[in-house]
């Protein structure tokens, strides 16, 4: 707790200014739609007829809805922009997928795979490189999937079910993730062109974003520990502990955390942007608006689940970061 305090701005700096931008990245996305569609709001009072043409509640449905969605969407392309930038500058991680090593008793092994196997693809998913292979496995402990590679010019289908394993990372987080226990061959980092970083930066974007859900909703069902789960003083923590690992590092972590913001506001729950959404499919099958009290009740609901999920969040990080355990200390 003392450390904590003694580095925190260490952690408060990065964490204000990471969590600056890509709030105002989001709101940008509202601000940019709106003004497209000629929306200006300046008082909540009676509109005479000019600024009711420029008051989004009497925008039309369609530009409603894009004006929402446009903050989602903002997090999302900045998070493109940044991973293409990064591919183009940096380089992209790319390592062949073929395996270098294997480790004896591992799950690997016992389901047959053999030094020199090409990957070709998990579960029918293609495997282009090695962090392809790290990041389906790494979801998927103790579940059985189907592993297809290649070996002296042929392909084989092999089951094998990853090992579960808990990790510590270097932000102290624990995580249960799955492992095959293979060491990759080599390790590289390719410079995109332009073009290719774009689309690079697409797909990866699409499948940390997969991956997100994924692990949330592995979290709901109770098969990873919701622990797991952290708040902002976690992401705080984190943001510190990047920043002193580089601008490098810095970039990749606001692209996975502007990810997760973009993500997060998609959630169908009154109060968020993916609520507000909701309410406008409800509206377009109905040909009229949700009724007051209904969205009212809805609002209500949404910002009880939201700070529910909040104090649950900060109650992990406060646990995590041993403040709990810190205070029991002084009263005991």
């Amino acid at each position: 707790m003392i450390e904590f305090l003694h580095h925190g701005l260490t952690y408060i700096v990065p964490f204000l200014l990471i969590l600056t931008v890509l709030v105002f990245v989001h709101e940008f996305g509202h601000y940019l739609i709106a003004r497209w569609n000629g929306v200006r709001v300046e008082v909540f009072s009676r509109l005479a007829q000019a600024e009711r043409d420029v008051s989004f509640h009497y925008k039309r449905l369609g530009q409603r809805a894009a004006i929402v969605a446009a903050g989602p969407a903002a997090n999302f392309v900045f998070a493109i922009v940044v991973l293409a930038v990064l591919f183009m500058t940096f380089g992209q991680p790319y390592t062949p997928a073929e395996v270098g090593q294997v480790q004896p008793g591992s799950a690997a092994e016992q389901g047959g795979i053999r030094p020199g196997d090409m990957m070709l693809s998990i579960d029918g998913r293609p495997i282009a490189r090695f962090e392809d292979v790290q990041q389906a496995v790494r979801l998927n402990p103790g579940i059985p999937m189907a592993i297809v590679v290649r070996r002296d010019g042929g392909e084989i289908e092999l089951h094998i079910t990853p090992s579960r394993t808990e990790l510590i990372d270097r932000f102290g987080n624990r995580y249960e993730v799955g492992l095959l226990g293979i060491a990759r061959s080599g390790m590289e980092y390719v410079k995109r062109d332009p073009l290719t970083a774009l689309l690079q930066a697409g797909t990866e974007t699409w499948d940390l974003s997969l991956g997100t859900l994924k692990a949330m909703w592995q979290i709901v069902i109770g098969t990873r520990a919701v622990d797991e789960l952290g708040g902002p003083l976690r992401i705080a923590q984190m943001s510190g502990e990047v920043a002193q690992g580089g601008m490098v590092a810095i970039l990749w972590f606001m692209a996975v955390l502007s990810i997760n913001l973009g993500l997060i506001n998609l959630f169908p729950v009154p109060v968020l942007d993916g609520g507000h959404l909701l309410f406008y499919v409800a509206e377009a099958v109905r040909g009229k608006p949700l009724g007051q009290r209904a969205q009212e009740y809805g609002f209500r609901i949404g910002l009880a689940l939201v700070l529910t999920l909040m104090v649950f969040a900060t109650w992990n990080d406060l646990v995590h970061l041993r403040i709990v355990e810190f205070v029991k200390g002084l009263v005991t």
